[in-house]
């Protein structure tokens, strides 16, 4: 299960269906517009590697990250060690 990032998605293959999270880059911030896991398939941490893939992007591309989704915003809550990211 390999995480790729493509155009403006980072997404895991699932073999019939992907878990994906869809973003835009504008003046040097990543923003994480929306996540989506199918059903069958969460709650094992596909979004926390997602997330995780973002964060590195982001560091890699020096961008600060915004979340505009519920659970990115959730997963910022819980993740206070990442909040120098945050722009």
């Amino acid at each position: 299960m390999s995480v790729r990032i493509e155009d403006k998605k980072i997404a895991i293959d699932l073999g019939e269906s992907e878990a994906f999270l869809k973003f835009h880059v504008s003046k040097g911030k990543m923003y994480i517009d929306s996540t989506f896991t199918p059903e069958e398939h969460r709650g094992k941490g596909l979004g926390r590697k997602m997330m995780e893939a973002a964060i590195k992007y982001a560091k890699e591309n020096k961008l600060k990250i915004v979340p505009v989704c519920p659970f990115s915003v959730d997963f910022f809550k819980k993740h206070p060690e990442y909040k120098e990211l945050l722009g």
